[in-house]
């Protein structure tokens, strides 16, 4: 951060550590989507995914 904030045009300030474990799990999401989307992971129908809930 110290380096960051002693470039004057760029902005930054530290986030929460409930928003970086919200980006660590659409981390995750975007990875095993692209897994699904490869062929190398099944996905789920939408339709069973709601009734289970």
């Amino acid at each position: 951060m110290d380096v960051l904030r002693s470039i004057s045009y760029v902005k930054a300030k530290p986030i929460t550590e409930a928003k970086a474990l919200l980006l660590e799990e659409i981390k995750e999401a975007v990875e095993e989507m692209k897994l699904i989307k490869s062929g190398k992971k099944k996905g789920r129908n939408a339709e069973d995914f709601l009734n289970e809930l």
